[in-house]
């Protein structure tokens, strides 16, 4: 049996939403356990042979600051799913929750890996060759070193590795040209030790990308910084959005527009369905010693799924061990690549 803990509190929509889910998740993974946790008035009429209920007293809201979710309300529906998971009752959580909230409460309680400094946030982005390209960091890092962006294509690739079986995915660093001179002066230095990295078999690094490479699928992982890379996957969400727009506004126009838009629906509705970031749904908190999965806040039943489906194949093959052991092999390359970094911001003159 795999054990998700699961917060049924979080997202815009809580329990309506995440009960659903849990149960048609249920339906189709008879190895498949739950640790429900929320409101008791909530959850009181939940009811399934293979789930266990923990009731909580409060809930992060979504626009709650981190220091509240973090340090006074220390009984939220969050904060007791993960605790679940540092018990080891469970194997990963997953929450719709607060964003903010989520990765600090977690890196409270679970702490960071050996070896990693900050967590990253890895997401699949829909790419045109019928895949998806895992983007790292989506917004938990704003400002990063050139070491943080080589730990981030570490877990990136323990995180493709596992959940896509391959052996060895190609990284690359996004970047404003393909050109090793271009890009400032951390993405030149990140360049040069992700370089090194595939030197030594830590890495399939295959150079820098630019942003259309993501939807390209030029590369199985890219590597970036949480600003840049929260960015893109915003402009991303927004294209299947777009496009129900635009066939919604065509079939309401005149009757040459509605038969323009009958002719382009198929063409259209497919290529919808394959950018809908729902599909995608489950960003994995990685460098954290443990399983956490992050749902869109916005998620419906279908997109909360499918966060608990990517929370129990990370967890049903072993995404955690992976992650050590890759963490582990490249452990001279981290520390080599630590002093050199430091010693390069010691002898920088202040600013």
């Amino acid at each position: 049996m795999i054990t998700i803990a699961v917060d049924c509190m979080g997202g815009d929509h809580g329990p309506q939403v995440t009960l659903v889910a849990c149960r048609q998740f249920l339906a189709s993974h008879p190895q498949a356990r739950l640790i429900m946790v929320g409101l008791p008035q909530a959850l009181s009429n939940w009811s399934h042979p293979r789930s266990q209920v923990l009731t909580c007293s409060e809930v992060v809201d979504m626009d709650d600051p981190v220091e509240i979710a973090l340090r006074r309300k220390k009984d939220s529906s969050m904060r007791v799913a993960i605790a679940q998971v540092k018990e080891g009752q469970a194997q990963a959580v997953v929450s719709a929750g607060n964003t903010g909230a989520l990765m600090a409460i977690a890196r409270y309680l679970l702490k960071t890996l050996p070896g990693i400094d900050r967590p990253a946030i890895a997401y699949p982005m829909p790419n045109n060759a019928g895949g998806a390209t895992t983007v790292l960091d989506l917004g938990a890092n704003v400002d990063c070193t050139a070491l943080h962006l080589l730990q981030f294509a570490v877990l990136g690739s323990a995180l493709d590795a596992v959940l896509k079986g391959r052996g060895q995915p190609t990284v690359g660093l996004l970047n404003i040209g393909s050109e090793i001179i271009k890009g400032s002066e951390v993405i030149k230095k990140a360049g040069e030790l992700l370089a090194r990295a595939a030197e030594t078999g830590d890495l399939n690094f295959v150079g820098n990308v630019e942003g259309n490479d993501i939807f390209k699928g030029t590369t199985d992982i890219v590597v970036c910084d949480g600003f840049v890379g929260n960015v893109a996957l915003k402009a991303s969400e927004g294209v299947a959005g777009m496009i129900g727009q635009f066939l919604k506004q065509e079939f309401s126009r005149n009757i040459f527009t509605k038969i323009a838009a009958i002719i382009a629906y198929p063409v259209l509705s497919s290529f919808k369905k394959r950018v809908d970031h729902r599909r995608y749904n489950g960003a994995a908190f990685l460098g954290l010693n443990g399983l956490v999965f992050k749902s869109h806040g916005s998620a419906d039943a279908f997109a909360f799924e499918q966060a608990l489906n990517r929370a129990y194949d990370a967890a049903s093959h072993n995404l955690l061990d992976q992650v050590k052991e890759r963490i582990a092999h490249a452990a001279p390359l981290l520390a080599a690549a630590q002093s050199e970094v430091g010693a390069t911001e010691s002898a920088s003159p202040a600013t």
